[in-house]
């Protein structure tokens, strides 16, 4: 793993984990391949909605005039 690594805790519910963990070692990944693969997943998922980009158009648009306010 590459030094620009970023450690993380993940609590989940008793039955989730055990669910993960069994789902992992089907798979034949670790669990944190699979929370890894999990989160790619996501990521890919959130920015192929459109909606989710609309959203992050218009954060993008609040910050820039939050900006904008503080330099003033």
């Amino acid at each position: 793993m590459a030094d620009d690594v970023h450690a993380m805790t993940l609590r989940l519910p008793r039955p989730l984990a055990e669910q993960l963990a069994l789902v992992a070692q089907i798979d034949g990944l670790d669990v944190a391949a699979a929370v890894r693969q999990a989160v790619t997943d996501y990521i890919a998922a959130r920015i192929a909605d459109p909606g989710f980009r609309v959203a992050a158009r218009n954060h993008i648009t609040d910050v820039s005039l939050l900006i904008g306010e503080l330099d003033a």
